[in-house]
């Protein structure tokens, strides 16, 4: 299976993409991006009442639903969130401690991941440049469809060093950007709880939908 783990809709700050357009437009971009899923990732919130079952019926897509959180060594993505993990933090901190995000959401009965750990700030690897590595990290997000040039090569580094797996997303908060990059499962996933086994085994690995230029005939 093929989910984007990484986007934002309607219900985020920065983003004005309707959850259904998302859909619409994977269903006529079938053969370039083939995803089975999405994974909605909105910032600094979570709302246990969203429920997706018509539009999943009416396009065929699973549609779970995540959060990005901020912490003091970038941004994380959490998945499986209940209401343990809801009680034990604040989402809408954005100076949230990442060793404790890591370490409590995993006892919890979730998984939380470093998204795109190259991008400056925001990122993880300028972090471990000067305070050193996280205990407990499984996956980091190996691609991202917004990161900068160079942004994805610190992150391949840093999976080389730290023999962390690696998973993608589009991080689209634009309609057209939807699974552009993704992430790829063996398993056959169809709940947050399926999702989460995976993601904690380390059982994943990016895809890129992105075009590439053709290069020239020799």
């Amino acid at each position: 299976m093929i989910l984007d783990l990484h986007l934002h809709s309607d219900r985020s700050d920065d983003s004005r993409a309707p959850v259904e357009a998302y859909l619409k437009l994977l269903q006529r971009k079938r053969d370039e991006r083939p995803l089975d899923g999405i994974v909605l990732t909105e910032h600094r919130q979570f709302d246990p009442g969203r429920d997706f079952r018509d539009l999943e019926d009416r396009y065929g897509f699973l549609i779970l639903n995540a959060a990005e959180i901020e912490t003091d060594y970038g941004h994380v993505l959490v998945y499986g969130v209940n209401d343990d993990i809801l009680a034990r933090f604040d989402f809408t901190d954005v100076r949230l401690p990442a060793q404790e995000v890591i370490t409590e959401v995993h006892r919890l009965g979730g998984v939380a991941l470093p998204c795109h750990p190259g991008r400056p700030t925001v990122g993880m690897c300028a972090h471990y440049e000067t305070r050193g590595p996280l205990d407990g990290v499984i996956a980091v997000e190996a691609l991202n469809g917004g990161s900068k040039k160079g942004e994805d090569d610190r992150v391949r580094e840093l999976m080389r060093q730290y023999g962390y797996a690696g998973f993608g997303g589009s991080d689209s908060h634009l309609v057209s950007f939807v699974g552009i990059c993704a992430t790829a499962f063996d398993a056959e996933i169809r709940t947050m709880d399926d999702l989460v086994g995976e993601l904690r085994a380390g059982r994943c690995r990016p895809v890129d939908f992105r075009k590439r230029p053709t290069a020239p005939a020799s």
